[in-house]
C-alpha cells in the first residue's frame, strides 16, 4: 500500500514539473489554468524562412538563441516565426485571440505577458491596445518611435515594462505612455548602453535578458 502510495505521488510529481517552463513554437494545445504564458514576438528581419538572418549593420539575429534565453522553468515560451511580409495589425488580432483564449481557459491575466521587439513590440502595443486588459504585462524593447506615439489609435493597456539601447535611434515609451497614461497600471523603463545600437537585441545578451526575466517572474501571479 505504501508502494503504491509513493509511485502515485512520483507520477504526480513527475507530470507536474515535465509540463513547466515549455517552449512552444505556435500555441499550445493543451492550456494549464495554474501555468504562466509568455508571448515573444520578434523583429521585422526574421519574417520569413530564416531564423538566424544577417543585417549588413548589426549582425546575426539568432532567433532560436533568443528564445533560449528568455526561457525559464517559472513559465511556457510562445515563441512564433511569422511569414514574410506579415501584416502587423492582423497578427495582432491573431495573437489577441491566442491571449483570449488563454484567459478563456482559465489563466489569470496577471499570469500572461507579452514581449516584443521593434517590429515585433509595435505588434505587441496593438495587441495590448485590442485587448484593452488592465491585467496583462507587457515588455516593448526597442519599439516605442515617434510615429507610435502619435498614433492615436493604439493605446497601451495593463503593466509595461519598456528596455531601450541608448545608442539606437529608437527610445524611450516616455511620450507613449504621456498619451494615455489612464490605461497604464504600471510602467516601468530602463535603458541599457552596449553600443550596438538596434543590433542589442539581436542575441540573448545579459543586459536585456535579464532585467526583462526578473520582471516577469515579479510580475506572475503570487
Amino acid at each position: 500500500m505504501f508502494q503504491q502510495f509513493v509511485l502515485i505521488i512520483f507520477i504526480l510529481l513527475f507530470n507536474s514539473s515535465s509540463y513547466g517552463g515549455e517552449i512552444f513554437e505556435s500555441f499550445p494545445k493543451n492550456i494549464k489554468s495554474s501555468d504562466s504564458y509568455v508571448f515573444y514576438s520578434h523583429g521585422f528581419i526574421v519574417e520569413g524562412t530564416d531564423p538566424t538572418p544577417i543585417h549588413e549593420r548589426w549582425g546575426k539575429y539568432n532567433f532560436p538563441a533568443v528564445k533560449k534565453g528568455l526561457a525559464d522553468p517559472s513559465y511556457h515560451l510562445i515563441a512564433t516565426h511569422r511569414p514574410a511580409k506579415t501584416h502587423p495589425f492582423q497578427y495582432a488580432e491573431q495573437l489577441s485571440k491566442q491571449v483570449n483564449q488563454l484567459l478563456k481557459n482559465g489563466v489569470p491575466a496577471s499570469n500572461i505577458s507579452l514581449v516584443g521587439f521593434s517590429r515585433g513590440g509595435f505588434i505587441t502595443a496593438i495587441t495590448s491596445s485590442n485587448l484593452k486588459n488592465m491585467d496583462i504585462n507587457f515588455v516593448i524593447l526597442a519599439a516605442c518611435t515617434s510615429s507610435l506615439a502619435k498614433r492615436e489609435e493604439i493605446a497601451i493597456y495593463g503593466h509595461l515594462f519598456s528596455v531601450y539601447e541608448t545608442s539606437d535611434s529608437v527610445g524611450s515609451c516616455d511620450d507613449v505612455v504621456a498619451r494615455r497614461r489612464d490605461t497604464v497600471s504600471s510602467y516601468e523603463e530602463i535603458s541599457i548602453s552596449t553600443g550596438k545600437e538596434h543590433g542589442a537585441f539581436f542575441l540573448p545578451r545579459n543586459e536585456w535578458i535579464v532585467p526583462v526575466k526578473s520582471w516577469l517572474k515579479r510580475r506572475k501571479l503570487k
